[in-house]
């Protein structure tokens, strides 16, 4: 079902212009730069791309990245292959879309049987409880059953946060008292979703700093707790990014991929930033795939990534 879920090619109408959308502020000023930049040169040369180097990372491409796609398109101006704005902006989509697409071919793991167990990580104020309530609208709208499991249990907020999105989804809540075993409460979880046929048990964590080497030691016993219950078990460790920290985000997200055995990310807040750029950053840095991409706070604001849709309205 997972396959389903993240490998399907399939979008609903509306989703490209959506994301067009969430990722205007990003696109302005990359096109606008590309074309100021062009605009003063009569051909296109290594000059021209130097002056570009500035932009792409101003859009967090990062600088590695940056580097990389710079260097192959200099190659194409040594051969005068770049003509124009238009032949610039293509060949550019072509370098971001091949990293996109390299970055996005982690196979998903085939899951027999139920309930699928999607762990949730990411450190607090990325939007990760939000993710975990949008994630199960999804799932809810695509016929799936769902059970979340607040495993967050060292803040009370972010139970109740759950619960209120339990409520405006339709989807039951498992639940301990503030400060109880993680490991416990997913536990009853995932032998409630067993014994209901349910499809999809979503499990939030705690949002401490991913350095809490305590915070990593939980993550394993619950995995271990999952293991014991549902074998390959957690079937995804989706980590959630806030779009907006840049650079900052990433490096905390190279941390958790490091320990906590992320398989996707989750990148909130697309919508909010000029910064955008960063999907790409990720997927070449941090070889995980890009999963969702938030675009709003409503429930149904949580898009299917698809690196061609994303590199089509980046670049328009």
């Amino acid at each position: 079902m997972i396959q389903t879920l993240f490998g399907s090619t399939q979008q609903k109408p509306g989703f490209l212009e959506r994301m067009k959308e969430a990722v205007t502020r990003t696109r302005e000023n990359l096109s606008q730069r590309i074309e100021e930049v062009v605009a003063f040169t009569k051909e296109i040369d290594r000059s021209t791309l130097d002056d570009l180097e500035a932009t792409l990372i101003g859009a967090d491409l990062g600088t590695a990245t940056t580097h990389e796609v710079l260097e192959k398109l200099r190659e194409k101006a040594d051969r005068k292959q770049i003509r124009d704005v238009d032949e610039l902006k293509r060949l550019l989509k072509e370098e971001l879309l091949a990293i996109l697409e390299q970055g996005n071919m982690r196979p998903v793991q085939k899951v027999d049987g139920m309930p699928e167990v999607i762990l949730v990580v990411g450190v607090n104020g990325t939007g990760k409880t939000t993710t975990i309530g949008k994630l199960a609208q999804v799932l809810r709208s695509d016929g799936k059953n769902v059970l979340l499991c607040a495993a967050d249990t060292f803040r009370a907020a972010a139970i109740e946060q759950l619960e209120i999105w339990g409520q405006r989804t339709g989807t039951e809540v498992i639940k301990t008292k503030a400060g109880g075993d993680p490991a416990a409460v997913l536990f009853d979880a995932i032998q409630a979703a067993t014994a209901r046929h349910t499809d999809y048990v979503i499990v939030d964590t705690a949002g401490r700093l991913h350095t809490k080497t305590n915070l990593m030691a939980e993550l394993d016993k619950m995995r271990r707790t999952a293991q014991r219950i549902v074998p390959g078990a957690p079937h995804e460790t989706l980590l959630v990014m806030d779009a907006t920290t840049g650079q900052n985000g990433l490096q905390q997200a190279r941390l958790f991929t490091q320990s906590a055995g992320v398989t996707g990310i989750v990148l909130t807040k697309l919508d909010g930033t000029a910064k955008g750029g960063v999907v790409v950053a990720i997927t070449r840095e941090l070889g995980v795939p890009v999963r969702y991409v938030g675009v709003g706070e409503k429930a149904g604001d949580l898009l299917p990534f698809n690196p061609k849709e994303f590199v089509d309205s980046l670049l328009a």
